[in-house]
């Protein structure tokens, strides 16, 4: 007798999972021994977060919770509305990631062409996108679940049964945020997706800066009613137990389990049990044919110009009346101190950056969270009537908006080299040279990133209510370091290339991507560090002079250094580069 041959046929989506995870694995190992000392560096870096994150957790609960009669609500108040917070981040990764990984990776494109259904290489691409989307969301909690338990004096159990909790509450935003990929690619159209996009984006922001505006406190209340007081602080976060959230069920179990109320626990732990089967039941066996739809109308869609005839008409008359020129051309003929061939490349950089949907959405969304900030500074401001507190704010301020700079420039400014990809030998033979491209992309990066970064400390600083000479210098320190993460990111962009991915999110997770966020972080807390220490105006009285210009001296060394020298290298390594 023979044996049936089907039983061995082995599920393509196994297949697919195994492959990668081969790949991953090899690729950890040629990294490993690319350098060790740079893959000791980052090992370093992430277990130094590791222990200092939960440090600053373990002690900022224990003195929380021991605070005479309100440290418990306060605790409880925080954790949900912390994993509310992370719902809606988890959301829009998941949805920025998922719509790269579905409709703009040529993975994707090669899986639809082969023997292998629409449904199995969405479920793969599912699993994927939510393992990119998650992995730094189950990273930067683990410290903070651990220290809440050991706070709390929960069982041995608790860590278990809470990082079985989080692995089904991943799996909630991940299917929503693919299943509105889908919507989004299936119906609107690209530019049109652009315009509301930008639109819902800035009516959020004012909306959530409307919401968030603090309520006065009436000074008897204050004197004689703690409770009610602290009721209308909080009144504004009971959004974040709406019993109908994922992270309500989720906060609420972990909170129960950690108190010895096992059954209630165990009642929020099914409701998030049913919802993730559900869900993801319904994204493994009923999303495939969307999927395929969805990525057949992007595929084959025109521009809205095209769908409209009489707006393709008045664009084509606009075109021969202007000998087509197009608006980006039009403003870039404003640049009339650069060449001609640098003109046509901050052209080409900045409609590539506009046409990529996952790049200016991530874009869209920073600046969205940083306009939060921004309008509730105001606020916090009321309460700055010491010197102390005004120094500590004002550099957390400039650490905040340092942090910003660092994700700008990381996750734009280093892929940019390798997103030309095997396009660089038709950029190479420009007449600039690759050498001068670089330069040109790093004084485009430049520039974009001082826009942003000096308009941000200096409103920033006026919403502090600080005085002009001390804007000024906050506005000098962070404009050096823009200077400093640019050419650091430009320079190990170009010396940790990686030609084979067109996903800019792939490219900075590799080994250079994450290289460069460390030293970026390492910097900047250093940076801040100096000049805390070096700022003129703390301790007047006692102030010394070899202080302040060791300092700020040693800033500027910092600086030069970790900006000049990859950037160097990097040309350096360009001069000798064989296409």
């Amino acid at each position: 007798m023979t044996a049936d041959p089907s039983s061995h046929v082995v599920s393509p989506l196994f297949l697919l999972v195994r492959v990668n995870l081969l790949q991953s694995w090899r690729r950890l190992g040629a990294i490993r021994q690319q350098s060790r000392l740079l893959t000791g560096v980052i090992a370093s870096f992430m277990a130094g977060y590791f222990g200092l994150s939960f440090w600053l957790f373990w002690v900022g609960l224990g003195k929380l919770s021991h605070f005479p009669g309100i440290g418990s609500l306060l605790v409880e108040r925080l954790f949900y509305l912390l994993f509310a917070c992370l719902f809606v981040l988890l959301f829009l990764s998941n949805l920025v990631v998922s719509y790269t990984n579905l409709f703009r990776n040529r993975e994707t494109q090669s899986l639809l062409t082969l023997p292998v259904t629409a449904n199995t290489v969405f479920q793969w691409k599912l699993i994927e996108s939510t393992v990119l989307a998650s992995w730094a969301f189950l990273f930067l909690i683990a410290p903070f679940l651990i220290a809440y338990g050991i706070t709390q004096g929960a069982r041995w159990h608790f860590i278990p049964f809470t990082l079985f909790l989080v692995a089904l509450f991943i799996v909630v935003p991940a299917v929503a945020g693919a299943w509105l990929a889908l919507v989004v690619a299936r119906y609107v159209e690209r530019r049109t997706f652009q315009v509301v996009a930008l639109i819902a984006a800035v009516g959020l922001v004012a909306l959530v800066g409307v919401w968030l505006k603090p309520e006065p406190s009436v000074d008897a209340m204050m004197e004689t009613r703690v409770l009610a007081v602290l009721d209308r602080i909080l009144a504004k976060t009971r959004i974040a137990q709406f019993p109908f959230l994922p992270s309500y069920w989720l906060s609420s179990a972990v909170l129960e389990w950690c108190d010895g109320a096992f059954a209630a626990a165990a009642f929020f732990m099914l409701v998030l049990l049913s919802n993730t089967l559900f869900l993801g039941l319904l994204s493994f066996t009923r999303s495939g044919r969307f999927f395929y739809e969805a990525a057949s109308a992007v595929q084959s869609r025109g521009s809205v110009l095209e769908q409209w005839r009489w707006l393709r008409l008045w664009r084509h008359r606009r075109i021969s009346a202007r000998a087509g020129a197009g608006p980006l051309e039009r403003w870039a003929a404003v640049l009339w101190w650069l060449r001609p061939e640098a003109r046509a490349l901050v052209v080409k950089d900045t409609r590539m950056f506009w046409r990529d949907t996952t790049q200016w959405g991530q874009t869209v969304m920073l600046f969205g969270l940083l306009g939060v900030y921004i309008l509730n500074l105001r606020h916090f401001s009321l309460q700055l009537d010491q010197p102390f507190w005004v120094h500590l704010v004002s550099h957390l301020n400039l650490l905040a908006c340092s942090l910003n700079l660092a994700t700008l420039t990381t996750r734009f400014v280093y892929p940019q080299f390798s997103l030309e990809g095997k396009r660089l030998w038709i950029v190479g033979m420009a007449p600039m040279g690759l050498a001068g491209i670089v330069r040109t992309k790093f004084t485009l990066a430049l520039t974009a990133s001082l826009a942003v970064t000096v308009s941000l400390i200096v409103l920033s600083c006026q919403m502090l209510n600080l005085p002009w000479d001390r804007t000024i210098y906050f506005a000098v320190a962070v404009g050096i370091m823009t200077w400093t993460l640019t050419g650091l990111a430009v320079g190990l962009g170009v010396l940790y290339p990686n030609f084979k991915e067109d996903n800019p999110g792939k490219i900075v997770s590799g080994f250079g991507g994450t290289f460069c966020l460390v030293l970026s972080f390492l910097y900047i807390i250093a940076a801040v560090v100096l000049l805390a220490f070096g700022a003129p105006w703390t301790r007047p009285v006692e102030a010394s002079y070899g202080r302040v210009f060791g300092c700020l001296g040693g800033f500027g060394a910092l600086s030069i250094g970790l900006g000049w020298l990859p950037f160097m290298f990097a040309l350096r390594r360009l001069r000798e580069l064989e296409i």
